[in-house]
Parts: structure tokens; C-alpha cells; sequence
């Protein structure tokens, strides 16, 4: 698979649209899944999805190194999230009414998914960004440090400080169930 991959890219950036199509369609549902971990809301994340391909396609012939083809579109999906996010100008929550009439249905995993989602949507984005791409994609720090274009001290400071905020929201949650 992986070898299939790396001629997928090469043949893309020799400008090859039914290879570029191949690969898109390959890694969709992790690029639609960085989005929506992001924007939150299907609509939103398929726009990104769409700007991100488009933005991957007309600039994959500069793409030096094949192997890098995931790191880079993982990119440009995390700058189109961050530029959708800044458009939206209001956010709104789940109501606490909502919430309680999804309760009734969901299953627990469930409810503990959506609990750490709602967790890790309260984190800085940077936090939000190496949480995401170390322990839903197991990307190595080297690879994030890449991603994110920081030093690679600063992603493990990312990741320390997120999980550190991460038990904290716990820690919050924890007492307002116990007392």
C-alpha cells in the first residue's frame, strides 16, 4: 500500500488529476476527520476538506519529497480550519438541553467520545493541534514538529501543557459530579 502511495504522489506531481483524485479519495476520511476535529460541524469541515484539496492540488508539484504528501495536506487542512474558524465570527454551544436529550440515547463510549471532543475543543489551538495529531494520528513529534513548523521541544511543551489542561477540565468535571 504504501509503495502505491509514493507513485501516487510522484505521478501527481508530474501533474497526473486521476492520481491526485486516487490519493484524495485514499486518505479522505483522515483528512475530513483533522477538519472536523477542528471546525466542529460537518458543513464547515467539508468546506475545508474542498479548500484544502483544492490548495493541495495546485500546489503538489512543488512537493519535494513524495513521502511528505500526508504531512503537507495535514497542513494545509489545519491553515484552512484556522481561516474558517476566524471567519465564523459566533460560536454556539451545545445547550445544556440538548445535551440532556442526547443522554438518553447515547450509548457510554459515547459519552465519554464527546465529553474528551468537548475537552479538546477548550484547549489553545496549538495544544489542540499536537494533542490531535499525536494521539488520533500517532504522528511522531518529529512529524508534528514538521506539521506544525515549531522546534520539536515546543511540540512536547504543546503536548505536556494540553494534557496538564486535558486533566484539569477531568479534574473539574470529577467535582462537579461529587460534589
Amino acid at each position: 500500500m504504501e509503495i502505491e502511495n509514493y507513485r501516487l504522489v510522484k505521478k501527481a506531481i508530474k501533474g497526473n488529476k486521476r492520481a491526485f483524485e486516487k490519493l484524495v479519495q485514499l486518505h479522505y476520511e483522515r483528512i475530513y476527520r483533522t477538519a472536523y476535529l477542528y471546525v466542529h460541524n460537518e458543513e464547515d469541515a467539508l468546506d475545508v476538506v474542498q479548500e484544502a484539496t483544492y490548495q493541495a492540488f495546485i500546489s503538489i508539484h512543488s512537493l519535494k519529497s513524495p513521502e511528505y504528501f500526508m504531512t503537507c495536506f495535514t497542513r494545509i487542512v489545519i491553515r484552512c480550519s484556522g481561516q474558517i474558524l476566524k471567519r465564523k465570527s459566533k460560536v454556539v454551544p451545545m445547550s445544556d438541553e440538548i445535551l440532556s436529550n442526547l443522554q438518553g440515547t447515547v450509548n457510554p463510549n459515547m459519552e465519554e467520545s464527546l465529553q474528551l471532543l468537548q475537552a479538546i475543543q477548550q484547549l489553545r489551538e496549538n495544544y489542540r493541534t499536537a494533542i490531535i495529531l499525536f494521539y488520533y494520528y500517532d504522528y511522531s513529534i518529529k512529524t508534528i514538529s514538521s506539521v506544525m513548523e515549531i522546534p520539536e521541544s515546543t511540540v512536547k511543551t504543546y503536548l505536556s501543557r494540553g494534557k496538564a489542561e486535558l486533566k484539569k477540565f477531568y479534574k473539574n468535571e470529577e467535582d462537579k459530579c461529587h460534589g
